[in-house]
């Protein structure tokens, strides 16, 4: 397996990290603003907006239906990300340009994720693309601060294996 075949992986962690934190706190923000709804339907509601900014839909039922049914009520939500989530829009930008790159790497076209994003004022344009060892260590402490991840956890993957401990002949 080439570097790129064993990278690709672990950023795509780094990248299901953030979203797991993005989608945490997202589902936090929707069950106070919308507390006569269900926790089911909070749920539902944050994972399709995370989906529709990320551009992966779940075609599952009843996912597929609530997305349908909720079309504008989504895009009213990724429309209030900018605002709502200021604190996360760095590691969204890099998750979402680092998924990207990924999914570019395997053949999957979705310019639209980095278009809609830019237009929903979520991503940072003028921000760099990180480093993988760069974005890895932002996805990891994110991760652990906020219970994602053990705060043990001291990577979230290796990009490459530890020493061997040298022993004496």
């Amino acid at each position: 397996m080439n570097a790129e075949g064993k990278l690709v992986p672990i950023l795509r962690d780094g990248v299901d990290v953030i979203k797991m934190v993005f989608f945490k706190s997202l589902k936090t923000h929707l069950a106070e603003k919308y507390t006569q709804k269900k926790a089911e339907w909070v749920v539902q509601l944050g994972a399709a907006v995370l989906n529709t900014l990320f551009c992966t839909q779940n075609d599952a039922e009843p996912y597929a239906s609530f997305a349908k049914e909720n079309k504008d009520l989504i895009a009213s939500e990724l429309a209030g990300v900018k605002s709502a989530f200021r604190d996360l829009r760095i590691p969204l930008t890099d998750a979402l340009r680092v998924q990207f790159l990924c999914d570019d790497l395997e053949g999957i076209s979705q310019p639209a994720m980095l278009t809609n994003a830019e237009a929903l004022g979520i991503l940072i344009v003028e921000r760099e693309v990180p480093f993988p060892r760069t974005f890895l260590n932002l996805a990891r402490c994110l991760g652990s601060a906020d219970g994602v991840l053990s705060p043990e956890a001291e990577k979230l993957n290796q990009l490459e294996p530890e020493p061997k401990p040298q022993t004496d002949p």
